[in-house]
């Protein structure tokens, strides 16, 4: 680990010093990378790290998909890269525009692929990160800000504090009321399926979530990525490590038929579309009694991977499948309500037919 960093450090570096030279930077007690008349503000991240950071931020990019997500909620117009490529299920549903921005790849998870040209070339004024803390990420993110001049803030992030996590992005970028209004719209959406849970009490529905191309990846409980399937299921999947990452845990399939959860979750692309014909997956009772759904996919999984806001999707539509005499709402309504505010487009009720159309009641 400390020898990635290492190398990553030394190619931030490097590219800073070929800038210097051919643009003829001079020494500045700003940051590399922003302008001498640029007015700089303080900013306290969820580490505790003080940074300064243009009081008006015009240009930003992200350390990853988490924070794309997030972020693109908020200040889609302001962002000079992404993470990661938009998917195919994205078109139409997000403004064509976004998508001649570079890709930069991502810092943390996957293959720690951050293309570091492209982050220098993309010119941002500040680098941001949202989601979990984690150990020594203070000093790791500290050397990659000292020796690339650009300015990195991190916003630690779960399903719980997503809403916390809007308000100090609000801050940051001096939109307090687009801020609020996100943030109100996660703890109305996060209280709300507590209260669901709540009132479900010890008849929760006992459920699996399953990855993989032959479904024996199950999300664990406890896990990071288990916060929706905990929150509103008795969610079977326990082990005594539970995977951080978005695969989960790979188990034989003698352990799914002893937990034989009364529902099934399949994340996109896994092995939905073959259970109901699969001698093997016929004996688990979510099987026989067509009680397995496909997680909605579009522009990102609704249940996570990456574990971003999307997953108040997840909450949304999960709640409504599972109880549905209890989550007296309207899902369209609510899945609509969602793009606008977090996709900044309007849903029409054929895409959002399409989005559902594996993961709703069969008929």
């Amino acid at each position: 680990m400390r020898g990635k960093w290492k190398r990553i450090i030394a190619g931030v570096l490097i590219a800073v010093m070929v800038c210097s030279v051919f643009a003829g930077c001079q020494s500045t007690n700003k940051p590399a990378n922003i302008q001498e008349d640029v007015a700089l503000v303080t900013f306290t991240d969820s580490l505790g790290r003080t940074v300064e950071v243009p009081e008006e931020i015009t240009r930003y990019a992200v350390t990853g998909p988490l924070a794309q997500i997030v972020l693109f909620a908020l200040a889609p117009d302001e962002m000079v890269a992404i993470a990661s490529e938009w998917s195919v299920e994205a078109e139409g549903l997000i403004d064509e525009k976004y998508y001649t921005l570079p890709v930069l790849g991502q810092l943390y998870g996957g293959n720690g692929d951050l293309n570091l040209e492209e982050l220098m070339a993309a010119d941002p004024q500040v680098i941001i990160d949202v989601g979990e803390s984690k150990e020594d990420m203070d000093e790791e993110l500290d050397s990659i800000q000292n020796q690339s001049g650009i300015p990195v803030v991190h916003i630690s992030a779960n399903l719980k504090t997503m809403s916390d996590a809007y308000m100090m992005l609000g801050d940051l970028f001096g939109k307090e009321q687009e801020a609020a209004e996100l943030s109100q719209y996660c703890k109305s959406v996060y209280s709300r399926s507590e209260q669901i849970a709540a009132k479900i009490g010890e008849d929760k529905v006992s459920a699996l979530y399953c990855l993989g191309d032959l479904g024996c990846n199950v999300i664990c409980r406890d896990s990071y990525h288990s916060e929706v399937i905990d929150l509103l299921t008795d969610n079977k999947a326990v082990v005594d490590n539970p995977s951080a990452k978005g695969i989960g845990n790979e188990v034989d399939f003698e352990q799914i038929l002893l937990w034989d959860p009364e529902v099934i979750f399949f994340a996109p692309n896994s092995y939905y579309d073959y259970v109901g014909e699969d001698a093997l997956w016929q004996q688990l009772q979510a099987i026989q009694s067509g009680n397995y759904y496909e997680v909605p996919f579009g522009p990102y999984n609704w249940m996570g991977f990456p574990p971003s806001v999307q997953r108040y999707l997840g909450m949304i539509w999960m709640a409504k499948v599972l109880y549905p005499e209890t989550a007296e709402y309207d899902l369209y309504a609510e899945v609509a309500r969602y793009f606008e505010l977090f996709y900044h487009t309007d849903l029409t009720v054929a895409q959002y037919e399409e989005l559902v159309e594996k993961s709703i009641e069969k008929p």
